[in-house]
């Protein structure tokens, strides 16, 4: 059994944030959830799906955000409790039935996880999604904890149905992938059948219902606004002359800066876990009851503005501050001793930091080694990028690489350097388009497997329906790999008790309309090669489908073993250092001594044996056992 499947009422067990959250989906009764996958909300969606194959939970891996929500919301407004869960800017995907969805509203509870990413640890942008509470009009709930996670779960399936529209729940990476002590409260008995029961003037949006629907959703967020001013999530803690204004982890700075200063019988602290509709009344009491305000939030200053708008209202001329010069950036997540030493600054107090650690002992310098993220030993993509590089430089061509999200946005990286314009999921496939119809160059877009399913399939209709002359190549390694091999509708083979139809990347590519096609395995060089040399020949839209297994997804979930073993000859002197200088494996390493033989080593403790390294260099052998 599960192990959150496991856990009785009154149980204390640590708890990772995220599996706090499908604890408390548990525990609130939940019987449909979806998801794209996405870090760092990933382990939500990871649990959902082993807890869906024990029990009557019904979980999907949907194609993108969008249709997630979208599915969820079915069942939502069928009176089965849902959850959709996804990464920050996932919530851009699926923002288009939000704000809809947000009028028509739900009967099932309905919980919206977006999992935000301060300092974009694995992201192309640190968005601030308390924007979508304000932007759509939906309540938000803030966890400072795990035990927060997954209390704040349970009340936001609840409140959602007490409304009648969907809650969303914010977390961040520090929040979802800490782990904290959590007292587990008793499971309720799913409910995963419902009935839709049909009502047109609400849950059909022509304008003349959606005018009215509008004036239902304000109704509703002032209902919510009074909840939040009464929500035992918004608690005011100390008693003294000056007020910190804060939520989400950065609460744990603040106390722990408060306690570390010494000023805890000075300090007096509104923590907002229900954070929108911003509870006015008890901004208002609390702005009375203090002689300065500092709000402590991280990225945007949503808090800090709406304080200030409440204080104009209200005519209180209370100082606030958060955001500015001397005091908080709206860059990146926090840190402890940056709160700390923030606090002392706005509030006078004496502060001397701690002198940081030297990590140099008896005045030898250490030098700590690098680890950078890279494309791993065996990767499929490193052998299509060398492929591609190779036959350019064969042709004398210099190329433009339109690249997308996942894995192979590494290709970036030296010695590949096969990236040149990111946005977005899908983005490779459209900016190619543009980027060659305007410039007359050739353009080379690489996207993954998962990320054409997600939103590469519209942009290639696109380009053949308006005769866009570019060469695609889609890098097919059998599973969503970045977020941590999860399936997608082009899994042949998926982890254990996958067992959904596979959809034919080469059949869907055909049927919109592209007539040339390559599907080869590319560490098959010469077949590789042979490919990406053609479809630079032509003049029409081309698609290269690379097609081999994440050698990680291969041996972790498949249970595959590593093929052969390879090492480099004594005859490697090391003058013509192709294996590093223009494939990169990290399995190649130069021999630390430089005058012994052979001058480049392969580490048989990262090598795979996938072989590619025999194809560029004569020097590299099978091992002899």
């Amino acid at each position: 059994m599960h192990p959150l499947l496991r856990l009785e009422q009154g149980d204390k067990h640590l708890l990772l944030g995220n599996e706090a959250i499908v604890r408390g989906a548990l525990e609130a009764g939940i019987g449909f959830a979806t998801t794209y996958p996405g870090t760092p909300s990933s382990e939500i969606a990871d649990n959902f799906f082993r807890i869906a194959a024990e029990s009557d939970l019904y979980f999907e891996y949907s194609t993108n955000e969008k249709v997630a929500l979208e599915t969820a919301a079915g069942a939502a407004v069928s009176g089965v409790r849902t959850m959709c869960s996804m990464k920050h800017v996932g919530l851009n995907v699926a923002a288009d039935p939000l704000m809809t969805l947000a009028y028509v509203g739900v009967r099932g509870g309905m919980v919206i996880v977006t999992a935000d990413d301060p300092s974009m640890f694995s992201s192309q942008n640190e968005q601030d999604n308390r924007w979508y509470a304000r932007l759509s009009h939906l309540p938000m709930l803030e966890p400072a904890s795990a035990q927060e996670a997954k209390d704040m779960t349970v009340a936001a399936f609840d409140l959602s149905e007490t409304l009648q529209v969907p809650v969303l729940l914010r977390t961040t990476t520090r929040l979802s992938h800490h782990r904290g002590l959590v007292t587990t409260g008793s499971l309720r008995p799913p409910k995963t059948t419902g009935a839709f029961e049909k009502n047109p003037s609400r849950f059909v949006t022509v304008p003349a219902n959606a005018r009215v629907r509008h004036r239902v959703l304000l109704e509703q967020m002032e209902k919510a606004r009074d909840m939040a001013c009464e929500s035992g999530f918004n608690v005011v803690r100390g008693n003294g002359p000056w007020g910190i204004v804060t939520s989400a982890m950065a609460y744990n700075y603040v106390a722990d800066a408060i306690e570390d200063l010494g000023i805890t019988d000075r300090v007096c602290v509104l923590k907002l876990g229900f954070s929108h509709p911003f509870p006015e009344r008890l901004a208002v009491d609390f702005m009375r009851s203090v002689k300065k305000v500092l709000v402590v939030e991280e990225l945007e200053p949503i808090m800090e503005d709406s304080l200030k708008a409440i204080a104009q209202g209200a005519g209180l001329s209370t100082p606030i501050a958060g955001k500015g010069d001397g005091l908080f950036s709206r860059l990146y997540e926090f840190q402890p001793a940056m709160v700390r030493a923030v606090t002392a600054k706005y509030f006078g107090v004496a502060y001397t930091p701690p002198e940081p650690v030297d990590p140099n002992k008896d005045g030898e310098k250490i030098q700590l080694p690098m680890r950078p993220p890279n494309l791993c030993a065996g990767c499929p993509h490193r052998a299509t990028y060398y492929a591609v590089n190779s036959v350019l430089a064969d042709m004398d061509i210099e190329a433009v690489f339109p690249t997308d999200i996942g894995c192979y946005t590494l290709g970036i990286l030296p010695p590949l350097q096969t990236a040149d314009f990111l946005v977005c999921m899908g983005s490779s496939v459209t900016s190619a388009a543009g980027i060659s119809r305007v410039t007359g160059q050739k353009v080379i877009a690489f996207i993954g497997d998962s990320t054409f399913f997600h939103s590469g399939i519209t942009g290639l209709i696109n380009a053949v329906h308006n005769e866009h002359h570019f060469v695609l190549v889609i890098l097919d390694n059998g599973t969503t790999a970045m977020t941590g091999h999860q399936p997608h509708p082009g899994v042949d083979k998926g982890p254990p008790g996958w067992q959904k139809p596979s959809v034919s990347i080469e059949a869907l590519v055909r049927a919109c309309g592209v007539e040339q096609v390559w599907v080869v395995n590319p560490i098959n060089l010469g077949k590789a090669r042979a490919a990406v040399r053609e479809a630079l020949e032509s003049e029409k839209l081309s698609v290269i489908i690379a097609k081999a297994p994440c050698p990680l997804f291969a041996r972790r979930v498949l249970g595959e073993k590593q093929k052969r073993a390879f090492e480099v000859g004594p005859e490697c002197t090391g003058q013509c250092p192709v294996c590093i200088d223009r494939f990169g494996c990290p399995a190649l390493y130069r021999n630390p001594d430089p005058d012994a033989t052979p001058a480049m080593i392969i580490n048989q403790d990262l090598c795979i044996g996938c072989g590619v390294c025999i194809q560029i260099c004569k020097k590299i052998r099978p091992k002899k056992m």
